[in-house]
C-alpha cells in the first residue's frame, strides 16, 4: 500500500467549479448546486484504497453529522478505472449504498477535477466556506490502517466546528495520506 500526502492546496483558494455524474443517481450535478450554506466538504476518494476502506464509516458519520449544520459533503472518485476496474461507477454505487453515504459519489472520469483541485490521494480533503473559499486542507485524523490509532475525523471535525461559530479555522494542518490518485 503506497503512502503519498496530499499536495496541501493553499489555503485562501477558490474552490474550482466542475459538473460531474452522480454515480448513484446518474445525474450531473455542479458544485454550485450541491455546495452547503455553511461549508462544503470535497473529498476525493476510491472503492479500493485501504486508507478510503479505513474510514469510510467516520466519513457516512460526518456527512449525517454536519448535514443539518449547513455542511455538504462531496465524494469524488477519479481513478483511472482500465487499469483499476474496482473503481468502476457501477461499483461505486454499490459502494455508496454498502456505506451508507448520504452524499453524492461523483465519477471525474477525465480526471480534470482531481488536477484542478491539485488532488494527490485517497483520501484528499478540501473544506471550503460558503464563498467556497479554501479554509482546511489535511487529514481527517491521525488515524492510519494499523497504526491502532481510533478513527473521529478529529481535525476535520475542529475546521468544520470553527466554521459553523464563526471562527477561525487553525492553519496549521497536517496532510492527508493514502494511496495516490490512480492517473491515466
Amino acid at each position: 500500500m503506497a503512502r503519498t500526502e496530499s499536495n496541501m492546496l493553499p489555503l485562501g483558494t477558490t474552490a474550482p467549479d466542475f459538473k460531474l455524474v452522480d454515480t448513484v443517481d446518474d445525474v450531473t450535478k455542479s458544485l454550485q448546486e450541491l455546495k452547503g450554506t455553511t461549508a462544503t466538504l470535497v473529498m476525493f476518494i476510491c472503492n479500493h484504497c485501504p486508507f478510503v476502506i479505513h474510514v469510510n464509516a467516520q466519513l457516512s458519520q460526518l456527512a449525517k453529522d454536519y448535514v443539518s449544520k449547513g455542511i455538504n459533503c462531496i465524494a469524488i472518485s477519479s481513478n483511472d478505472v482500465e487499469n483499476y476496474p474496482q473503481d468502476h461507477p457501477d461499483l461505486m454505487k454499490k459502494n455508496a449504498i454498502d456505506n451508507d453515504y448520504i452524499f453524492p459519489y461523483l465519477y471525474d472520469q477525465t480526471q480534470d477535477v482531481a488536477k484542478a483541485y491539485d488532488a494527490a490521494c485517497t483520501p484528499d480533503f478540501f473544506l471550503f466556506n460558503s464563498d467556497l473559499i479554501l479554509v482546511y486542507a489535511g487529514q481527517l485524523d491521525d488515524s492510519r490502517p494499523g497504526n491502532g490509532i481510533p478513527v473521529t475525523g478529529k481535525d476535520i471535525r475542529a475546521a468544520m466546528d470553527a466554521l459553523i461559530n464563526n471562527n477561525p479555522v487553525n492553519p496549521n494542518q497536517k496532510p492527508s495520506m493514502g494511496c495516490n490518485i490512480k492517473w491515466k
